[in-house]
């Protein structure tokens, strides 16, 4: 390790969070992954493998299963299903409680707003957000199958601070596209804008994303779902313009057919889901300030009813 190095603790162990954790650990960095079950054992026998577009490497990392063990890290990359955020709360307010930077690398817009609903202060999070196409793919083994990975990190006040420079210039030394943000409630937006459509498509028609996008109601569909996600943005705070709808729409009616989000595995399996932190916030927000939400709200209610328990026969 040289004085650069930092220490990165990683809470959620799946694709995103292996994957950023086997990057740092390979540049020299403090790295301590909190795991568990046969992706515990296998990284601590065996290390972790990672794969990106060309280039493979094992790599020796620390990796637990107490949460407490997180309390001396610097940054606290937080890349757990929204709906686990309960259960790893405890373990972010310690660590936060101890002078961790917490970086939620989340896809809803009120991440920060949750994390301090469970006691993480709110200026210990700077928000962050990731786009690539990151898979665990088997105990001890993470594979980035996209040619791009992008990353941003901001302050919520949109001031630039030292403790975000410093976690961006150590992910971009490994070769990721990080950058610091100048509006990462902005960014989040967008990113937002974009996910939703494919969830609403894909949770409608438990399908890939083109079988709505293969019909002309379909696509008229999803373009009405940007406008309802732009709206909201409008009176939640942080506006998309006309522009910036315009173009998530085309963005949305361009993506390939085969697209499938997590989301459908998880609702096919029926549930948990990120329901409440996606397409169901939608919904949510528009209520909250009287701004219509048709097809989120039936969206909503449809995916509800998927993963609503079951009597017994």
């Amino acid at each position: 390790m040289n004085e650069k190095s930092l220490k990165i603790g990683i809470v959620g162990a799946g694709g995103i969070g292996s994957y950023y954790a086997g990057l740092a650990a390979k540049d020299g960095h403090d790295v301590r992954l909190l795991a568990r079950g046969d992706h515990l054992a296998a990284v601590r026998a065996h290390g972790l493998e990672v794969k990106r577009p060309g280039e493979e490497f094992t790599v020796q990392l620390d990796a637990t299963d107490d949460g407490h063990a997180l309390r001396d890290r610097e940054y606290i990359i937080v890349s757990v299903k929204s709906y686990s955020l309960p259960e790893v709360g405890p373990t972010l307010v310690e660590a936060a409680s101890a002078g961790a930077t917490i970086i939620p690398l989340l896809n809803g817009v009120d991440v920060p707003e949750r994390l301090e609903a469970l006691g993480v202060p709110r200026k210990a999070v700077a928000a962050g957000l990731i786009a690539a196409s990151i898979f665990r793919t088997a105990p001890g083994k993470v594979e980035r199958r996209s040619p791009f990975d992008r990353m941003v990190i901001g302050e919520l006040d949109r001031s630039k601070s030292d403790r975000v420079r410093r976690f961006v210039e150590a992910f971009a030394a490994v070769g990721v596209d990080a950058k610091v943000s100048d509006d990462i409630g902005l960014d989040l937006w967008r990113k937002f804008s974009f996910i939703v459509p494919m969830n609403v498509a894909s949770g409608l028609t438990r399908g890939p994303v083109g079988e709505m996008l293969s019909t002309e109601r379909g696509r008229a569909l999803l373009t009405d779902v940007v406008s309802e996600i732009a709206a909201v943005s409008r009176v939640a705070g942080t506006p998309l313009d006309a522009a910036e709808e315009a173009k998530i729409q085309k963005d949305v009616l361009a993506l390939p057919y085969p697209t499938t989000p997590s989301f459908l595995a998880d609702l096919v399996r029926g549930g948990p889901t990120e329901l409440d932190l996606l397409v169901g916030a939608v919904s949510r927000m528009g209520k909250k300030h009287g701004v219509p939400t048709p097809i989120h709200d039936f969206a909503t209610t449809v995916f509800e009813a998927a993963t609503a328990p079951k009597p017994a026969s």
